[in-house]
C-alpha cells in the first residue's frame, strides 16, 4: 500500500477541511523526505500543514482525513 502526501488546508468550519494530493510514494522514507522539503514553504503559504497518510487507495486516504477524531485524553500522570 502506497504513503499519500497530502496538503489540509482549514475550511469555513471546523469540519470541513481542503484537501489536495501533492504526491504519493511506495516507501515511508521517500514520503518522510518530500513532507520534510516541501513543509517550511506550504506552510509559509496560508498555514496549511502537509500530512502522510498510509492507505490503500486516495479514495479511503481522504476518508480518513476528513474522519472527526475526539482529542486524547491526558491522564493526570501526563500533565
Amino acid at each position: 500500500m502506497p504513503y499519500y502526501v497530502y496538503k489540509v488546508t482549514a475550511g469555513v468550519t471546523a469540519l470541513v477541511k481542503n484537501i489536495e494530493l501533492q504526491a504519493d510514494f511506495e516507501s515511508f522514507k521517500e514520503a518522510k523526505n518530500f513532507a520534510k522539503d516541501k513543509r517550511p514553504e506550504v506552510a509559509s503559504e496560508d498555514g496549511s500543514i502537509l500530512k502522510i497518510i498510509f492507505a490503500e487507495n486516495p479514495l479511503q486516504a481522504e476518508e480518513q482525513l476528513m474522519e472527526k477524531r475526539d482529542a486524547p485524553i491526558i491522564q493526570e500522570w501526563e500533565k
